[in-house]
């Protein structure tokens, strides 16, 4: 999985609009191997950044959980913890 996309289920608040778009992006650059289509892909880039930002979208709103919800600045420093050990910087 590409490590710029990011798990965006189960957050209080819930993933916007911009964070599955940014995702669904990521998603269709890693698949194409383009980080910016030609003219002339430009068209079916964008579409299937759309589409799957749209399933992907979909998908969030019908997963159901009865976990609690995750904090996003808990999880960041969990992260940077991570970092920090495999790396010895952060």
């Amino acid at each position: 999985m590409c490590r710029n996309i990011k798990t965006l289920y189960n957050f209080d608040p819930p993933a916007t609009t911009d964070e599955v778009a940014a995702s669904a992006l990521q998603f269709v650059r890693k698949l194409s191997g383009m980080n910016k289509p030609s003219k002339a892909n430009e068209e079916a880039f964008d579409l299937a950044v759309e589409r799957v930002a749209a399933a992907a979208q979909e998908m969030l709103n019908s997963l159901v959980t009865t976990a609690p919800a995750r904090d996003r600045e808990i999880e960041a420093a969990k992260a940077k913890e991570r970092s920090r050990l495999r790396f010895g910087t952060a």
